[in-house]
């Protein structure tokens, strides 16, 4: 009952926050920290061994669908000097603080914590961030940051945890780990990648080829995992695999199905994730009822040194990352002012990846004995989580607004308004090679010209002529009303045909297939 709850709240809380203004990402929390204080909300143990490998396979499959490796590549450098490093920073720090504050806290669990609490949250930072308007460089290297800080993060966590578990550790086995855990975890996704990618086009049918795509980032981690490779790095690669060798441009049905698959499946596991925030936060208040005031005192230790770390990084990172990427590239995707660097550091929000990391702690060592601390441990994430999430998810509009960081939107029209003209070139060029092929008949040639003399407006109103623009308005307004009109009429036809379902003499296997044939057309 519990999690269908927690799904309905996800449901909820994405129109919920179009009404009022605010990120799904920041009303799932609030709604996980209401959850926390309803005296009827029972205690739920989770096994930490199935939190990663249920929650962050799709979360980070669904994350990377709306990228591509091509892009990263071309800004490697921004995404390590200001991304990467950073994690590696922001661990040091948070483990040196935790270690000196908590009492009985292992360098070793320290490291664990800095480590799950360093990678902001791509969901969460692209959501939010989305909806301001910012620089499309900016929500670019926001992502980027997110899905590499969450692979970086991820392996140090992973060997911090295996340290406290086992109490040895080496720095030459460390680096050897970190290594191979890479190479296996990219030949895994590479090979995952070719194999489903040859299974799909086996498959042909934009349905099952949704179903396998939602088995591919489970198999990918899970493979990674068994192998001693990074799961989230394997689903990664895997991803960026299929985006670049699944692109059929005759695909409509099948781009259409999989983006409303992953845009539900990444909203409910959200969702789910931030529901168990506050069952969790529930348990935990109840076993350190006794010193709720030192693990706030050490909670806000560690969020200052999360939230002041990423500035005193970027600042001088962002310099530095400017002059020499500017020296290769003039459009770098590097913040070009002190103030969209500031937003950088404001949009730095933690969350589902940092969930899921505290909740996997595991919950005794090697000994049999409990874990140090784990549910310190667990109480500081969970409050640098929510104080980034909803302080900085709910201030960030403001911080925007004042600074006057805005997207470059006559940068972005010149940009759509040369795919225009470029998609009704090769629009037009391929009807002169089938006509020079077939001879096509004078009146379907005139007839199919027309039709195409208005796509390049249509594609972006920019583009054309004035007159043609003009032209295409008028022809624009009469489509409208000649698709609101036969909108109307296919919608009393469908209503035709599921009444239908109503008489016990219509088979309805027949009325579904008519339904079906029906609702395509529609969408055309």
């Amino acid at each position: 009952m519990l999690l269908i709850l927690v799904l309905l709240g996800a449901l909820i809380t994405v129109p919920l926050g179009d009404r009022l203004g605010l990120p799904a990402p920041v009303l799932m929390t609030l709604l996980g920290i209401l959850m926390a204080v309803l005296p009827f909300v029972p205690d739920v143990n989770v096994p930490p061994g199935i939190v990663l490998p249920l929650l962050l396979p799709p979360l980070l499959y669904a994350a990377s669908r709306g990228t591509s490796w091509r892009q990263f590549a071309a800004q490697w450098r921004p995404i390590f000097l200001l991304a990467v490093a950073l994690v590696f920073v922001t661990t040091a720090v948070v483990a040196a603080v935790a270690h000196a504050l908590v009492p009985g806290l292992p360098l070793a669990a320290a490291v664990a914590l800095g480590a799950l609490v360093a990678p902001p949250d791509p969901v969460a930072a692209t959501a939010v961030a989305g909806r301001l308007g910012l620089p499309r460089r900016m929500v670019a290297l926001l992502e980027g940051e997110g899905l590499f800080n969450d692979v970086t993060a991820i392996v140090l966590y992973h060997v911090a945890i295996a340290a406290a578990v086992t109490g040895t550790f080496s720095w030459p086995g460390a680096l050897a780990e970190f290594a191979l855990s890479a190479v296996v975890a990219v030949l895994v996704g590479l090979g995952l990648g070719w194999l489903s990618a040859k299974l799909m086009d086996l498959l042909g049918d934009a349905t099952l080829q949704v179903g396998l795509s939602l088995l591919v980032p489970f198999v990918s981690y899970a493979v990674a995992d068994e192998l001693h490779g990074s799961g989230v790095l394997a689903v990664l690669t895997c991803a960026f695999y299929l985006a670049d060798r699944t692109l059929d441009a005759d695909d409509v049905m099948g781009r259409f199905a999989a983006r409303t698959f992953w845009q539900v499946v990444e909203t409910l596991v959200t969702g789910v994730a931030f529901g168990l925030i506050g069952l969790e936060l529930h348990a935990v208040l109840g076993v350190e009822a006794d010193r709720v005031g030192p693990l706030l005192g050490w909670s806000a230790a560690v969020v200052a040194a999360v939230v002041l770390v990423r500035l005193l990084w970027l600042l001088p990172a962002a310099w530095v990352a400017k002059k020499t990427e500017g020296r290769r590239h003039e459009d770098s995707e590097i913040p070009l002012s002190w103030r969209e660097t500031v937003v950088m550091w404001w949009a730095g929000m933690r969350g589902v990846a940092s969930v899921a990391l505290a909740l996997a702690i595991p919950l005794t060592l090697a000994d049999g004995s409990p874990f140090p601390e784990r549910t310190a441990i667990v109480f500081i994430a969970f409050a640098v989580i929510l104080v980034t999430l909803v302080v900085q998810g709910l201030t960030l509009p403001w911080l925007v607004s004042r600074l006057g960081v805005q997207a470059d939107t006559a940068a972005e029209r010149e940009l759509e308004k040369r795919l225009a003209h470029a998609a009704a070139k090769a629009a037009k060029r391929r009807l002169r090679e089938i006509d020079e092929a077939e001879d096509l008949p004078e009146e379907v040639l005139e007839q199919l010209n027309r039709r195409m003399l208005g796509l390049g407006p249509r594609l972006s109103p920019e583009a054309g002529e004035e007159e043609r623009r003009e032209a295409y308005e008028a022809r624009a307004r009469r489509a409208a009303l000649v698709r609101r009109v036969q909108g109307e009429m296919l919608s009393a036809a469908r209503q035709e045909v599921l009444e239908a379902r109503r008489d016990p003499r219509a088979d309805p296997a027949v009325v579904s297939r008519v339904l079906r044939r029906l609702d395509a057309w529609s969408l055309r």
